[in-house]
C-alpha cells in the first residue's frame, strides 16, 4: 500500500494523475527504473510494470511490485491478478488479454532501459515477449530510453533502429555520456538519471494525445521544411550546408503524433519521414520556394526548419568542370528570401515558426531581429558554434523567442525539442483564439477577411 501522501491528487501536477506503463528490458541500468517508478508515484501517477525475462537478472519483480503496489508481468500467458487495472482502480469483472490490457489503458508507455536487442525488436516489429507485444498494440505515446555500452550504441545497426523508431513517432530519450558499467570505460550509453526520465514522461503526458484515433492537432494542417538546399556549381558539385534534416523530421514526427496532417518539403534529406506524412522532395532554394508557395495557403502552421542557401552561382556549368582547366571564377547571386515572402502572404489565422542557426554570442540578438524583420510568430534560435548541438547530431538546445516571451530549452533530443516548439505553437494559437473570442464581432470578421 502506498503512503497516503503519495496518493494525494495534489501531488499529481497540473494535469492530474495519469497511467504510466513502464517496460524494463535487460541491462545494469534497470535499477534506475525503480527510482523512476517511485518518482512517478510520488507525483500522483499510477504505474504498472512489464519486464523482460533478461531484466530479472538485474532487478526482481518483487522490487517493482513493492514500489508500485501492483503485480508485475513478464510473460504473455501469465494471468494478471489486477486484470489490467492500474493502482487505485477497481478490478474489471472479466480477465482481459494481458498484452493488450495494460497498454490499452496507459497514457504513456516508456521502455527504460531499452537494450540494443529490444530496440532492434521494436524497430522490426517483433513481438516475442510481453514488452514488445505491448509496444505493437500501443495507441498511446511510446518512448524509449536506450542504455548500453557506447560501442553498441554507436554501431550503425543500433543508430538505424533508433532512426526508424523516431520516424514512426516514438520518442527517443538519448543516453548520457559518462562512466559505463564496464570497469574503466567511459562513453555515451548511460541511462539518464531517473529525474531526467521523469521530466521526459511529464512532457509527453502534457501533450495528452494518442498516436492513433486523432489528437489535439487532428484538424491542424502542418507544413514543415527540412534539410538543406544545394545550389549547383556544375553537373557534379554544389554549394550546400551541413543540415541533415533531423530537426525538421523530428518536428514532422511529433506533429503527426499529435494528430496533425503533415506535409514535409524535404531538401536533400536522407532520413525516413513519418509514415503518414506527405513528402515533397526538392533540391534547390528555388524549388523549395516554389513548393512552399504552393503548399502554404492550405496550411495552418508552417515550421520553417530547412537551411536555405543565401547565395547561388549565377551561371552553373552544364558539365563537370575539370581541375586541369584551372580554378573557375565563381560569381554568386542572392537567392530569394523564402520565409519573408511567405510571411508577407500570411493570413491572420496562420502561424509561422522560423529557425535561426546562428554562430556565437550574438545568436539570440540575431534571432530576435529575424523575428521582427520577417514578421514571424516565433523563432527557435540555436548556436551552431557548439559541436554538440545543431547540425547532423541527435541533440539540440534552443531559445524559443516570440513577441511576448523568451523560453530557453536545455540540451535534449531533437524529438523533445520538437515537442517544446509545438507546445509553444499551442500556447500562441491558444492566446490568439482567446483574443479573437474577446474581440467585438465586427473586429473578428474583419480579421478573417
Amino acid at each position: 500500500m502506498r503512503p497516503e501522501a503519495e496518493q494525494s491528487p495534489q501531488n499529481a501536477g497540473r494535469d492530474g494523475p495519469r497511467r504510466i506503463l513502464l517496460g524494463v528490458s535487460g541491462g545494469i541500468a534497470a535499477y534506475k527504473a525503480l527510482e523512476l517508478a517511485r518518482l512517478a508515484i510520488k507525483a500522483g501517477h499510477a504505474v504498472r510494470v512489464i519486464q523482460t525475462p533478461a531484466s530479472e537478472r538485474f532487478v526482481g519483480k518483487a522490487s517493482f511490485a513493492a514500489i508500485t503496489g501492483a503485480p508485475v508481468l513478464i510473460d504473455e500467458f501469465e494471468s494478471d491478478p489486477a486484470r489490467g487495472a492500474y493502482p487505485g482502480e477497481p478490478l474489471p469483472e472479466h480477465a482481459p488479454i494481458s498484452h493488450l490490457a495494460l497498454v490499452e489503458r496507459a497514457d504513456l508507455y516508456l521502455i527504460a532501459p531499452a537494450s540494443a536487442n529490444t530496440l532492434a525488436k521494436l524497430a522490426h516489429g517483433h513481438a516475442d515477449n510481453l514488452l514488445t507485444a505491448a509496444a505493437l498494440a500501443a495507441a498511446c505515446p511510446v518512448a524509449v530510453a536506450p542504455a548500453m555500452n557506447d560501442r553498441m550504441y554507436r554501431h550503425q545497426a543500433t543508430q538505424a533502429n533508433i532512426s526508424e523508431l523516431s520516424s514512426r513517432g516514438v520518442t527517443v530519450i538519448p543516453p548520457s555520456a559518462g562512466e559505463l558499467a564496464s570497469f574503466g570505460e567511459h562513453g555515451t550509453g548511460r541511462l539518464p538519471e531517473p529525474a531526467q526520465l521523469f521530466e521526459a514522461c511529464e512532457s509527453l503526458l502534457r501533450m495528452g494525445v494518442r498516436r492513433e484515433g486523432g489528437g489535439s492537432w487532428s484538424e491542424v494542417s502542418v507544413l514543415v521544411t527540412a534539410g538543406g538546399t544545394r545550389e549547383p556549381i556544375d553537373s557534379v558539385r554544389y554549394i550546400g550546408n551541413r543540415s541533415s534534416g533531423r530537426m525538421g523530421i523530428a518536428l514532422a514526427s511529433r506533429a503527426a503524433a499529435r494528430g496533425a496532417e503533415v506535409t514535409i518539403i524535404a531538401a536533400n534529406v536522407g532520413l525516413p519521414a513519418p509514415q503518414d506524412a506527405r513528402v515533397i522532395e526538392v533540391q534547390t532554394a528555388a524549388e523549395l520556394k516554389e513548393a512552399s508557395e504552393r503548399e502554404f495557403p492550405a496550411s495552418d502552421v508552417l515550421l520553417m526548419a530547412a537551411a536555405v542557401a543565401d547565395f547561388r552561382p549565377t551561371a552553373p556549368a552544364a558539365h563537370k568542370l575539370k581541375k586541369d582547366q584551372g580554378v573557375p571564377a565563381l560569381e554568386l547571386e542572392p537567392t530569394e528570401d523564402v520565409l519573408s515572402a511567405l510571411a508577407a502572404t500570411k493570413r491572420p489565422d496562420q502561424m509561422i515558426v522560423g529557425f535561426a542557426a546562428e554562430h556565437g554570442a550574438d545568436a539570440l540578438a540575431y534571432g530576435r531581429e529575424k523575428l521582427d524583420r520577417k514578421l514571424l510568430d516565433a523563432v527557435a534560435v540555436n548556436d551552431i558554434s557548439r559541436p554538440d548541438i545543431g547540425f547532423d547530431v541527435a541533440e539540440n538546445e534552443v531559445v524559443i523567442v516570440s513577441a511576448r516571451s523568451e523560453r530557453r530549452v536545455p540540451r535534449m533530443s531533437k524529438e523533445r525539442v520538437a515537442d517544446e516548439v509545438l507546445d509553444e505553437v499551442e500556447r500562441l494559437r491558444g492566446g490568439r483564439e482567446a483574443r479573437d473570442a474577446a474581440a467585438p464581432a465586427g473586429a473578428r470578421s474583419a480579421a478573417r477577411v
